[in-house]
């Protein structure tokens, strides 16, 4: 629960428990935790004991490349914008660990890590946070006009409402842009992984729409089949399916990060839109596949 009367800035600021990942989470994505680490342990106990009704979540923050947190400063070793990782699942095992599933909630920047100094303290570490808010609403209500309108434009010249159904039509455009390039991505790496590649010129891919990719049948699609799915849940949501491309693609630490920092859906998806080719022209360049297909099935919801 975000921190009564300590409220600075529009997003607010609280203390919250870190949890310190390879890769960041996303809002909307499923986070299964196999805990085994008695401080982790112990956040999951303090988790359990909140009162009924308190919100049982922690922050979940990538640890930088080559970094090891517990060997160097933890501000420098963690980036510094994480997402919430709400608890919906605890599951208690026999060696006193637990598995726990969690799902992506709000996103926050690192103000300060607060770092156990003492017996009565957590042993875990502790940040205070700044919550960041999407840009969705204050970039609809501007209609996004530095880019649907030229520099040599007198401003007020084109009515807000005008702008803003355009800002809208614009959004989903590049969101089905964003899919379908998706598609064709997971849908190379799929046929590379199978040996097949050499069967279907890239020119055939390229023809075929994101259904033919994938295919409809969630059972009979198999893994491609996981991944239509996937997106047909996100369908009619720009920002669910930002998130989903975010998580699943196989990208770089680094680029998942810029992508999780960036507060509006219209930027995420223009910046996947380019790491999205980018990726697909190494991949069909190189013909490399860095990890299995199973790693695009990255379970979402909109709770």
């Amino acid at each position: 629960m975000r921190a009564s009367g300590n409220d600075e800035g529009a997003g607010g600021r609280e203390v919250i428990a870190l949890f310190p990942l390879e890769s960041p989470l996303f809002p909307g994505v499923v986070l299964p935790l196999q805990i085994f680490e008695p401080r982790y342990r112990r956040l999951v106990a303090d988790l359990v004991a909140l009162p009924e009704g308190a919100p049982r979540r922690f922050g979940v923050v990538a640890i930088r490349q080559g970094w090891e947190v517990e060997r160097v400063a933890p501000a420098e070793a963690l980036f510094d914008v994480g997402c919430t990782a709400t608890v919906r699942v605890i599951a208690p095992q026999s060696d006193g660990g637990y598995q726990v599933v969690a799902v992506g909630g709000d996103r926050f920047r690192l103000l300060d890590v607060l770092v156990p100094s003492g017996p009565d303290e957590p042993p875990y570490l502790q940040a205070l946070v700044e919550w960041l808010d999407e840009e969705e609403a204050a970039e609809e209500a501007a209609g996004d006009a530095e880019g649907l309108t030229g520099p040599d434009q007198t401003a007020g010249i084109v009515p807000e409402d005008v702008l803003s159904e355009v800002a809208r039509g614009s959004l989903e455009v590049l969101a089905g842009n964003v899919r379908d390039l998706f598609a064709r991505y997971v849908a190379d790496v799929a046929i590379r992984q199978s040996g097949d590649a050499g069967g279907l010129p890239d020119e055939v891919l390229d023809a075929l729409s994101p259904d033919e990719l994938l295919g409809d049948d969630d059972e009979g699609g198999g893994e491609l089949g996981g991944t239509a799915a996937l997106l047909r849940e996100v369908a009619d949501d720009a920002r669910g399916l930002s998130y989903l491309v975010a998580s699943a693609a196989l990208l770089t630490t680094e680029d998942r990060q810029a992508l999780l920092a960036e507060s509006a859906t219209r930027r995420r998806l223009a910046l996947e839109s380019r790491l999205l080719r980018r990726e697909l022209t190494l991949l069909r360049t190189l013909g490399a596949v860095p990890v299995p297909l199973v790693q695009f099935a990255t379970p979402m919801t909109p709770n």
